[in-house]
Protein backbone atom coordinates (compact mmCIF):
# COMPACT_ATOMS: atom_id res chain seq x y z
CA UNK A 1 0.00 0.00 0.00
CA UNK A 2 0.99 3.73 -0.43
CA UNK A 3 1.99 5.78 2.87
CA UNK A 4 3.13 8.77 3.28
CA UNK A 5 6.50 8.03 5.76
CA UNK A 6 8.61 10.15 8.29
CA UNK A 7 12.32 9.17 7.81
CA UNK A 8 13.81 11.99 9.60
CA UNK A 9 12.93 15.48 11.35
CA UNK A 10 12.72 18.28 9.32
CA UNK A 11 12.18 16.80 6.11
CA UNK A 12 9.38 16.16 3.83
CA UNK A 13 7.47 13.23 3.95
CA UNK A 14 8.19 10.61 1.57
CA UNK A 15 5.70 8.48 -0.58
CA UNK A 16 6.00 4.77 -0.14
CA UNK A 17 5.03 0.79 -0.21
CA UNK A 18 4.64 0.08 2.85
CA UNK A 19 3.78 -3.28 3.60
CA UNK A 20 0.39 -4.40 5.98
CA UNK A 21 0.24 -7.30 8.11
CA UNK A 22 -3.38 -9.33 8.55
CA UNK A 23 -5.83 -8.59 11.41
CA UNK A 24 -4.66 -11.04 14.69
CA UNK A 25 -7.51 -11.65 17.01
CA UNK A 26 -8.45 -8.22 18.66
CA UNK A 27 -7.43 -6.12 15.55
CA UNK A 28 -8.89 -4.79 12.61
CA UNK A 29 -7.79 -4.05 8.82
CA UNK A 30 -9.55 -0.88 7.62
CA UNK A 31 -9.62 0.48 4.24
CA UNK A 32 -8.75 4.24 4.78
CA UNK A 33 -11.34 6.79 3.49
CA UNK A 34 -9.93 10.13 4.55
CA UNK A 35 -7.25 11.40 6.95
CA UNK A 36 -6.68 15.28 8.50
CA UNK A 37 -3.59 17.11 8.50
CA UNK A 38 -3.67 17.94 12.24
CA UNK A 39 -0.70 20.19 14.03
CA UNK A 40 0.18 17.58 16.48
CA UNK A 41 1.63 15.07 13.29
CA UNK A 42 3.69 18.47 12.59
CA UNK A 43 5.01 18.68 16.50
CA UNK A 44 6.77 15.37 15.44
CA UNK A 45 7.92 16.17 11.85
CA UNK A 46 9.31 18.95 13.78
CA UNK A 47 11.38 17.16 16.39
CA UNK A 48 8.89 19.51 19.32
CA UNK A 49 8.07 15.37 20.27
CA UNK A 50 10.23 12.62 19.42
CA UNK A 51 9.10 9.02 17.76
CA UNK A 52 11.14 6.30 16.85
CA UNK A 53 11.79 6.11 13.24
CA UNK A 54 10.97 5.10 10.40
CA UNK A 55 6.81 5.94 10.90
CA UNK A 56 3.53 5.68 8.84
CA UNK A 57 2.16 9.52 10.21
CA UNK A 58 -1.30 10.45 10.05
CA UNK A 59 -3.65 10.11 13.48
CA UNK A 60 -7.48 12.09 12.44
CA UNK A 61 -9.07 9.39 10.52
CA UNK A 62 -12.13 7.67 8.73
CA UNK A 63 -12.50 4.59 6.57
CA UNK A 64 -14.23 1.18 6.00
CA UNK A 65 -14.03 -2.14 7.50
CA UNK A 66 -12.23 -4.49 5.73
CA UNK A 67 -11.64 -7.58 8.30
CA UNK A 68 -11.49 -8.55 11.54
CA UNK A 69 -9.99 -10.66 14.21
CA UNK A 70 -11.03 -13.84 15.56
CA UNK A 71 -11.99 -12.31 18.74
CA UNK A 72 -13.21 -8.88 17.77
CA UNK A 73 -16.76 -8.04 18.58
CA UNK A 74 -17.28 -4.41 18.44
CA UNK A 75 -17.12 -3.83 14.61
CA UNK A 76 -17.63 -6.19 11.88
CA UNK A 77 -16.52 -5.98 7.62
CA UNK A 78 -18.40 -3.28 6.12
CA UNK A 79 -18.77 -1.20 8.83
CA UNK A 80 -18.34 2.86 8.72
CA UNK A 81 -15.79 3.76 11.62
CA UNK A 82 -13.89 6.61 12.86
CA UNK A 83 -10.45 5.70 14.45
CA UNK A 84 -8.89 7.47 17.71
CA UNK A 85 -5.27 7.22 18.66
CA UNK A 86 -6.11 6.74 22.35
CA UNK A 87 -6.65 2.82 22.11
CA UNK A 88 -8.06 1.30 25.55
CA UNK A 89 -7.37 -1.69 26.42
CA UNK A 90 -10.87 -1.50 28.87
CA UNK A 91 -9.79 -3.36 31.93
CA UNK A 92 -6.74 -1.32 33.45
CA UNK A 93 -7.57 0.93 36.41
CA UNK A 94 -8.00 4.37 34.20
CA UNK A 95 -10.39 2.59 31.87
CA UNK A 96 -12.54 0.73 35.01
CA UNK A 97 -12.59 4.25 36.66
CA UNK A 98 -14.02 5.87 33.15
CA UNK A 99 -10.41 7.79 32.27
CA UNK A 100 -9.78 5.28 29.18
CA UNK A 101 -8.22 8.37 27.64
CA UNK A 102 -5.98 7.93 29.87
CA UNK A 103 -4.74 4.41 29.16
CA UNK A 104 -0.82 3.25 28.13
CA UNK A 105 -1.76 -0.52 28.46
CA UNK A 106 0.29 -1.84 25.91
CA UNK A 107 -1.82 -4.92 25.33
CA UNK A 108 -3.35 -2.68 22.37
CA UNK A 109 -0.06 -2.74 20.54
CA UNK A 110 1.93 -5.71 19.27
CA UNK A 111 4.61 -7.15 21.72
CA UNK A 112 8.05 -6.96 20.77
CA UNK A 113 8.42 -10.33 19.34
CA UNK A 114 5.27 -10.18 17.20
CA UNK A 115 5.30 -9.67 13.54
CA UNK A 116 4.97 -5.98 13.16
CA UNK A 117 1.43 -4.32 11.64
CA UNK A 118 3.61 -2.41 9.31
CA UNK A 119 6.87 -3.60 7.37
CA UNK A 120 9.16 -2.50 4.55
CA UNK A 121 11.89 -5.50 3.04
CA UNK A 122 14.25 -2.23 3.25
CA UNK A 123 13.72 -2.34 6.91
CA UNK A 124 11.51 -1.32 10.08
CA UNK A 125 8.58 0.42 9.92
CA UNK A 126 6.86 1.79 12.98
CA UNK A 127 3.31 2.55 13.38
CA UNK A 128 2.44 5.92 14.82
CA UNK A 129 0.05 6.65 17.80
CA UNK A 130 -1.73 3.36 17.90
CA UNK A 131 -3.15 4.77 14.11
CA UNK A 132 -0.60 5.72 10.97
CA UNK A 133 -3.43 6.80 8.66
CA UNK A 134 -1.40 8.38 6.13
CA UNK A 135 -2.05 5.04 4.07
CA UNK A 136 -4.41 3.85 2.01
CA UNK A 137 -4.91 0.98 5.18
CA UNK A 138 -4.90 0.82 8.63
CA UNK A 139 -4.07 -2.36 11.37
CA UNK A 140 -5.49 -1.26 14.66
CA UNK A 141 -6.39 -2.51 17.54
CA UNK A 142 -10.45 -3.05 17.59
CA UNK A 143 -10.52 -0.49 20.77
CA UNK A 144 -8.76 2.26 18.65
CA UNK A 145 -12.38 2.81 16.48
CA UNK A 146 -15.91 2.67 16.68
CA UNK A 147 -18.33 1.95 14.36
CA UNK A 148 -20.62 5.07 12.80
CA UNK A 149 -23.73 4.94 10.76
CA UNK A 150 -23.50 4.85 7.29
CA UNK A 151 -24.92 7.93 6.27
CA UNK A 152 -21.99 10.33 7.99
CA UNK A 153 -19.98 11.13 4.94
CA UNK A 154 -16.07 9.84 5.76
CA UNK A 155 -14.06 12.98 5.06
CA UNK A 156 -16.01 14.98 7.68
CA UNK A 157 -16.03 11.66 10.04
CA UNK A 158 -12.41 11.63 9.64
CA UNK A 159 -12.22 15.24 11.84
CA UNK A 160 -14.09 14.09 14.80
CA UNK A 161 -11.14 11.26 15.07
CA UNK A 162 -9.05 14.20 16.43
CA UNK A 163 -9.33 17.97 16.32
CA UNK A 164 -12.76 17.34 17.04
CA UNK A 165 -13.29 15.13 19.93
CA UNK A 166 -10.47 16.86 21.21
CA UNK A 167 -11.76 20.33 21.04
CA UNK A 168 -15.78 19.85 22.00
CA UNK A 169 -14.14 17.08 24.74
CA UNK A 170 -12.14 19.31 26.20
CA UNK A 171 -15.34 21.86 26.90
CA UNK A 172 -17.75 18.47 27.27
CA UNK A 173 -15.63 16.34 29.80
CA UNK A 174 -12.93 17.90 30.91
CA UNK A 175 -13.67 21.47 31.81
CA UNK A 176 -17.87 20.88 31.89
CA UNK A 177 -18.46 23.88 30.48
CA UNK A 178 -22.34 25.26 31.94
CA UNK A 179 -24.79 26.65 30.94
CA UNK A 180 -24.01 30.63 31.05
CA UNK A 181 -20.44 30.53 31.59
CA UNK A 182 -18.19 32.79 29.72
CA UNK A 183 -15.55 31.22 27.77
CA UNK A 184 -12.45 32.09 26.10
CA UNK A 185 -10.22 29.94 23.07
CA UNK A 186 -6.85 30.79 22.02
CA UNK A 187 -5.97 29.70 18.87
CA UNK A 188 -8.87 29.32 15.97
CA UNK A 189 -7.09 26.06 14.34
CA UNK A 190 -9.28 22.83 14.03
CA UNK A 191 -8.87 22.32 17.82
CA UNK A 192 -9.90 25.62 18.89
CA UNK A 193 -12.39 26.06 16.60
CA UNK A 194 -14.44 22.62 17.74
CA UNK A 195 -13.76 24.13 21.24
CA UNK A 196 -15.81 27.12 19.89
CA UNK A 197 -18.33 25.01 18.68
CA UNK A 198 -18.82 22.80 22.01
CA UNK A 199 -19.34 25.94 23.74
CA UNK A 200 -21.78 27.12 22.09
CA UNK A 201 -23.51 23.75 22.15
CA UNK A 202 -23.03 23.75 25.96
CA UNK A 203 -24.66 27.24 26.37
CA UNK A 204 -22.14 29.75 26.70
CA UNK A 205 -23.03 32.98 27.25
CA UNK A 206 -19.77 34.65 26.04
CA UNK A 207 -17.41 33.09 23.61
CA UNK A 208 -14.25 35.31 23.03
CA UNK A 209 -12.02 34.11 20.22
CA UNK A 210 -8.49 34.91 19.80
CA UNK A 211 -5.48 34.24 17.20
CA UNK A 212 -2.88 35.68 15.68
CA UNK A 213 -4.32 36.05 12.41
CA UNK A 214 -7.46 38.57 11.56
CA UNK A 215 -8.61 36.28 9.34
CA UNK A 216 -10.12 33.73 11.43
CA UNK A 217 -12.84 36.92 12.50
CA UNK A 218 -15.92 35.74 10.39
CA UNK A 219 -15.01 31.79 10.75
CA UNK A 220 -14.61 31.72 14.48
CA UNK A 221 -18.14 33.43 14.74
CA UNK A 222 -19.50 30.81 12.43
CA UNK A 223 -18.69 28.36 15.22
CA UNK A 224 -20.15 30.15 17.74
CA UNK A 225 -17.78 32.81 18.96
CA UNK A 226 -19.28 35.90 20.16
CA UNK A 227 -16.22 38.14 20.04
CA UNK A 228 -12.75 38.04 18.24
CA UNK A 229 -9.44 39.30 19.19
CA UNK A 230 -6.29 39.65 17.14
CA UNK A 231 -3.59 38.93 19.65
CA UNK A 232 -1.40 40.46 16.80
CA UNK A 233 -2.91 43.68 17.62
CA UNK A 234 -3.24 44.04 21.27
CA UNK A 235 -2.82 42.14 24.61
CA UNK A 236 -5.17 39.53 24.52
CA UNK A 237 -5.04 39.06 28.50
CA UNK A 238 -5.72 42.79 29.16
CA UNK A 239 -8.71 42.88 26.33
CA UNK A 240 -10.40 39.78 28.22
CA UNK A 241 -10.27 41.03 31.60
CA UNK A 242 -11.38 44.36 30.18
CA UNK A 243 -14.27 42.82 28.24
CA UNK A 244 -15.60 40.95 31.01
CA UNK A 245 -14.88 42.85 33.80
CA UNK A 246 -12.75 40.68 35.51
CA UNK A 247 -12.10 37.48 33.85
CA UNK A 248 -13.34 34.32 32.05
CA UNK A 249 -14.96 30.96 34.29
CA UNK A 250 -13.08 28.94 31.43
CA UNK A 251 -10.35 29.43 29.21
CA UNK A 252 -8.98 27.09 26.30
CA UNK A 253 -5.23 27.22 24.89
CA UNK A 254 -5.46 25.00 21.72
CA UNK A 255 -1.96 26.25 20.26
CA UNK A 256 0.82 24.18 22.60
CA UNK A 257 2.86 27.22 23.46
CA UNK A 258 4.35 28.59 26.63
CA UNK A 259 3.24 31.88 25.98
CA UNK A 260 -0.01 31.65 24.92
CA UNK A 261 -0.73 29.07 28.28
CA UNK A 262 0.44 31.81 30.47
CA UNK A 263 -1.96 33.81 28.75
CA UNK A 264 -4.82 31.52 29.13
CA UNK A 265 -4.12 31.11 33.26
CA UNK A 266 -3.54 35.45 33.26
CA UNK A 267 -7.37 36.06 31.41
CA UNK A 268 -9.23 33.96 34.89
CA UNK A 269 -11.75 35.16 36.67
CA UNK A 270 -11.56 34.08 40.14
CA UNK A 271 -12.05 30.61 40.69
CA UNK A 272 -11.91 30.07 36.99
CA UNK A 273 -10.19 26.90 35.12
CA UNK A 274 -7.47 27.30 32.60
CA UNK A 275 -7.34 24.00 30.34
CA UNK A 276 -4.67 23.16 28.13
CA UNK A 277 -5.59 21.36 24.66
CA UNK A 278 -2.50 22.23 22.28
CA UNK A 279 1.14 20.16 22.72
CA UNK A 280 3.55 22.62 24.38
CA UNK A 281 7.22 21.11 22.91
CA UNK A 282 8.65 18.90 25.21
CA UNK A 283 11.52 20.97 27.52
CA UNK A 284 9.23 24.18 27.71
CA UNK A 285 8.25 25.05 31.39
CA UNK A 286 5.33 27.36 31.95
CA UNK A 287 5.74 30.10 34.83
CA UNK A 288 2.53 30.77 36.95
CA UNK A 289 2.65 33.50 39.42
CA UNK A 290 1.73 31.97 42.72
CA UNK A 291 -0.20 34.23 44.20
CA UNK A 292 -2.65 33.68 42.10
CA UNK A 293 -3.47 29.99 43.10
CA UNK A 294 -5.11 32.61 46.64
CA UNK A 295 -8.08 33.15 44.16
CA UNK A 296 -8.73 29.69 43.19
CA UNK A 297 -7.96 29.64 40.01
CA UNK A 298 -6.80 26.23 38.35
CA UNK A 299 -4.65 25.09 35.56
CA UNK A 300 -5.57 21.71 34.17
CA UNK A 301 -4.31 19.38 31.12
CA UNK A 302 -6.85 17.44 28.52
CA UNK A 303 -6.12 14.13 26.93
CA UNK A 304 -7.74 14.05 23.44
CA UNK A 305 -10.61 15.98 25.18
CA UNK A 306 -11.21 13.08 28.31
CA UNK A 307 -13.08 11.02 25.91
CA UNK A 308 -15.15 8.07 26.14
CA UNK A 309 -14.55 7.77 22.03
CA UNK A 310 -17.06 4.55 21.58
CA UNK A 311 -19.62 6.38 23.32
CA UNK A 312 -18.73 10.07 22.32
CA UNK A 313 -18.12 9.77 17.93
CA UNK A 314 -21.19 8.52 17.60
CA UNK A 315 -22.78 11.45 19.66
CA UNK A 316 -20.62 13.78 17.52
CA UNK A 317 -21.67 12.41 14.25
CA UNK A 318 -25.72 12.66 15.22
CA UNK A 319 -24.95 16.23 16.33
CA UNK A 320 -23.23 17.19 12.97
CA UNK A 321 -26.61 15.19 10.84
CA UNK A 322 -28.54 17.32 12.89
CA UNK A 323 -26.96 20.72 12.18
CA UNK A 324 -25.33 21.39 15.60
CA UNK A 325 -22.08 20.65 14.95
CA UNK A 326 -20.27 22.40 12.32
CA UNK A 327 -17.88 20.76 10.33
CA UNK A 328 -18.12 21.55 6.57
CA UNK A 329 -16.60 24.88 7.36
CA UNK A 330 -13.53 22.83 9.46
CA UNK A 331 -12.00 21.66 5.65
CA UNK A 332 -10.34 24.05 4.36
CA UNK A 333 -9.29 21.43 1.20
CA UNK A 334 -9.40 18.45 0.52
CA UNK A 335 -5.99 16.82 -1.13
CA UNK A 336 -4.36 13.83 -2.52
CA UNK A 337 -1.95 11.89 -0.44
CA UNK A 338 1.04 13.17 -2.41
CA UNK A 339 0.11 16.75 -1.57
CA UNK A 340 0.67 15.92 1.96
CA UNK A 341 3.64 17.64 2.11
CA UNK A 342 1.89 21.19 0.78
CA UNK A 343 -0.65 20.82 3.16
CA UNK A 344 1.60 21.16 6.19
CA UNK A 345 3.12 24.16 4.48
CA UNK A 346 -0.14 26.09 4.25
CA UNK A 347 -0.70 24.97 7.63
CA UNK A 348 2.32 27.01 8.91
CA UNK A 349 0.71 29.85 7.18
CA UNK A 350 -1.89 30.08 10.08
CA UNK A 351 -4.47 30.98 7.49
CA UNK A 352 -6.28 27.29 6.95
CA UNK A 353 -8.44 25.55 9.41
CA UNK A 354 -8.11 21.64 7.74
CA UNK A 355 -7.15 19.73 5.13
CA UNK A 356 -8.31 16.71 4.60
CA UNK A 357 -6.50 13.51 2.51
CA UNK A 358 -9.16 11.65 0.45
CA UNK A 359 -8.03 7.89 -1.16
CA UNK A 360 -9.85 6.69 -3.77
CA UNK A 361 -12.71 4.71 -3.00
Amino acid sequence: MKAAVLREVRTPLQIEEVKIGKPGPHEVLIRTAAAGVCHSDLHFIEGSYPHPLPAVLGHESAGVVEQIGSEVRTVKAGDHVITCLSAFCGHCEFCLTGHMSLCVSPETKRGADDEPRLSQEKGPMLQYLNLSSFAEQMLIHEHACVAIRKDMPLDRAALIGCAVMTGVGSVFHTAKVRPGETVAVIGCGGVGLAAINGAAIAGAGRIIAIDMSKSKDNMAKHFGATDFICASDTDPVKEVMEMTKGGVHQSFEAVGLKKTTEQAFGMLRRGGTANVIGMIPVGQTVEIPGYAFLGEKRIQGSAMGSNHFPVDMPRLVDMYLAGKLKLDEMISRRIKLEEVNDAFAEMKTGQIARSVIVFDA
